[in-house]
């Protein structure tokens, strides 16, 4: 398309970026407006909205989250979010740093192994309800968990979406992706615990009455229906299953999802103002219109231009090879949805890696994955799990801002990159 195409796409999703990180408007009614936006010359038209996959709304996504929110909304009726509530507080002695470590941790390890969206939606009903109970805001245990999702996605292929599209497009294994990604995950997260005291000074104040309160309670009382409770476990344990193995199945994990919300729907007899409780109907419009402004980006050549502009800086030289490619990923992938930047970079990485022979050869695709998964800690849209932490604080009635977000992203994301770029020239430049 022609460059006054690419200024406007430019334009608008600038425009739109700049009034969702202002908060002044509905972050939702920015995107849609950006998304109509691009329509006016036009620069994407309806076919390739709908139905293309590399300009389109990422149904799949979509999809995945309504079908992980209704799952949500009826497991929500057993009870069971307030067992395990009560029993985190009770573990940690009422403790709020004690239950923020602990629920990022089983944040941070559900997401290697299941989507990071998904295990954000599963904890963070347990977050709300245990910050209730100790009469704390759950904005910061919230931000904390997006932050440990974005993490722990980094460690497994199938932990986040462009672990997917990059280990896929790079012929790479569950056991090698395993063995060279855990390590720096572990030292990210680790390095996570120690500055949450710093990132949420005002966090872990709580009344001694409640936390004796806390202490006092039943959680067994919590349960409510537990012939629900068994049905509900017996789905999850068919959906995560699923989520595994849906290459072999041919299921997408979306459709996996819809699958196990269906199925729940029916076993369960619920009326829809129950099994649509937890659904964020806003947190789903704000995606479909951000994937439409991407996708703009994407139909005009700018994310393609953008990352051939990496390309060429980086040279002939492995070690400037994978310092900028590792760079560069965490940068754009703060700003913009990750999904299309890491579709339009492993064939540009391939390429690279298939001229280095010998020992280098495969940090080039550790490089992309460090940056372009953990990168989305950056900004609150930087990743798909952040957008959907701040829906759920918002209707909790604790919403948190973009530049919050985005302050303690950055402190995060910072270390992250410093710690990532020791890692990979230690163990693959100066081991080797």
């Amino acid at each position: 398309m022609t460059t006054v195409y690419a200024i406007y796409a430019t334009t608008i999703f600038v425009v739109a970026f700049v009034l969702i990180a202002s908060d002044r408007l509905n972050k939702t009614l920015v995107a849609l407006g950006g998304a109509t936006a691009m329509f006016v010359l036009p620069v994407i038209n309806s076919h390739e909205v709908f139905y293309s996959e590399e300009t389109g709304v990422d149904w799949d996504v979509i999809f995945l989250l309504l079908g992980m929110m209704i799952i949500v909304s009826v497991v929500r009726q057993t009870g069971v979010f307030e067992y395990v509530a009560i029993s985190a507080a009770k573990r940690a002695k009422g403790s709020p740093l004690r239950i923020m470590i602990f629920l990022l941790l089983v944040t941070a390890i559900g997401s290697a192994f299941l989507d990071n969206v998904t295990t954000v939606l599963l904890i963070a009903p347990v977050t709300l309800l245990v910050c209730e109970r100790l009469g704390i805001s759950p904005a910061p245990f919230l931000i904390a968990e997006a932050f440990a999702a974005n993490i722990g996605g980094a460690a497994t292929l199938v932990g986040d979406p462009t672990s997917i599209i990059i280990g896929t497009g790079a012929g790479l294994s569950f056991v090698s992706f395993l063995a060279n990604m855990t390590p720096v995950v572990i030292v990210v997260l680790g390095a996570l615990v120690v500055l949450l005291p710093r990132l949420f000074p005002d966090a872990f104040a709580v009344d001694d009455k409640r936390i004796a309160d806390v202490m006092s309670l039943d959680e067994s009382e919590a349960i409510r229906d537990r012939r629900l409770l068994i049905q509900c476990g017996i789905v999850l344990l068919l959906v995560f299953a699923g989520f595994v193995t849906h290459k072999q199945i041919h299921m997408e994990p979306s459709l996996v999802a819809m699958t196990g919300a269906g199925l729940l729907i029916v076993i369960s007899g619920l009326g829809r103002e129950f099994y649509l409780s937890s659904v964020e109907w806003e947190t789903l419009l704000f995606f479909a219109g951000l994937f439409v402004m991407v996708g703009a980006l994407v139909r005009t050549g700018v994310i393609d231009k953008v990352a051939h502009a990496a390309g060429d800086a980086i040279g002939s030289s492995p070690l400037m090879a994978t310092m900028v490619i590792l760079g560069a990923s965490f940068l754009v992938s703060g700003f913009v949805n990750n999904v299309p930047y890491a579709a339009t970079m492993t064939p540009i990485v391939g390429q690279f890696a298939s001229s280095m022979h010998g020992l280098h050869n495969d940090v080039l695709w550790w490089a992309l994955i460090s940056g372009t998964v953990m990168g989305g800690n950056l900004t609150a849209v930087g990743a798909s799990a952040n957008v959907v932490v701040m829906g759920i604080a918002g209707r909790a009635g604790h919403p948190v801002s973009f530049g919050e977000f985005t302050r303690k992203g950055a402190v995060l994301t910072a270390v992250s990159l410093l710690i990532s770029v020791g890692y990979l020239w230690v163990r693959y430049f100066l081991l080797a």
